[in-house]
């Protein structure tokens, strides 16, 4: 009876030994698929970022050809109202400065994030734990930022504002940070829910910030959507090329606080998210 037992007792332990070892080989395995499909997707987006003209001559060409285009969809005297609207516009401060506007045509690409019930998450967490969990979200923002070339204008608690100099670039930055905190192992970032809005138009840039209405527009659209979500501006819509890698999906017409009429937003999507 006693050899009975010490054989079975030896059985189970070489069994709890060869599951044990498995485990290890699983996860160990597991581990390495993560780290391949990471480099994957990264080695993805690099191949997609958006690039800046590498020369003068194509960046001559470039401002050429929107304007051939603006000219083509709004004819002069529409191209020329807009221009003296914003003119005017700058003209009544007299310290403005207009030599940082990032596109040739006077226009950026802005985009704002917050992070959905910061306040009733502060109160939850304490204040030691929330200011943990901003140093977080601020290296997941400002990653996919300089990854697409984007320029922090400013932050404010747990906001951004952030400029592009095209409308894709913003929208694959959005995406990507809401899919980096989705996929986030930080336990800090498990609670958080971004909300980010974006829209394209004409600013004035003035000691390192950017002014008027469309700055406005940008963060009224961000005000719309919900934590996990990209909104855009019709703006951004015109603004996107044909072959861009995001798709812009009617969300609804809605009135914007301190702004007239209605107004179109989209919500922003990967073309091959469908």
């Amino acid at each position: 009876m006693t050899e009975l037992l010490a054989v079975a007792v030896a059985v189970l332990g070489a069994g709890l030994a060869l599951t044990v070892v498995l485990l290890l080989r699983a996860r160990s395995e597991l581990s390495a698929e993560r780290k391949r499909s990471a480099a994957l997707e990264a080695d993805l987006d690099a191949a997609l970022r958006p690039r800046p003209a590498a020369t003068a001559t194509e960046r001559a060409v470039r401002r050429v050809v929107e304007t051939a285009t603006r000219v083509r969809e709004h004819g002069f005297a529409g191209l020329l109202g807009r221009s003296l609207d914003d003119l005017a516009s700058w003209a009544a401060d007299e310290r403005t400065e207009i030599a940082n506007i990032a596109a040739s045509d006077g226009t950026v690409t802005l985009l704002f994030s917050d992070i959905e019930g910061s306040t009733e998450l502060n109160h939850r967490l304490g204040d030691a734990a929330w200011v943990r969990l901003l140093a977080a979200h601020d290296t997941v923002v400002r990653s996919r930022v300089e990854r697409y070339r984007g320029q922090v204008v400013k932050t404010a608690g747990d906001g951004f504002m952030v400029a592009f100099r095209d409308a894709e670039a913003a929208c694959r930055a959005a995406l990507g940070v809401q899919r980096d905190l989705r996929r986030s192992l930080d336990p800090k970032l498990r609670p958080v829910r971004v909300r980010i809005g974006i829209h394209t138009g004409t600013v004035v840039s003035r000691d390192g910030d950017y002014f008027g209405r469309n700055v406005a527009m940008a963060a009224r659209v961000a005000d719309k959507a919900v934590g996990g979500e990209v909104l855009a501006s019709a703006a951004v819509v015109e603004a996107l090329d044909d072959d861009a890698a995001v798709e812009l999906v009617k969300a609804a017409d809605v009135e914007l606080r301190g702004l007239p009429g209605r107004h179109e937003l989209f919500r922003v999507e990967r073309k091959d998210a469908r």
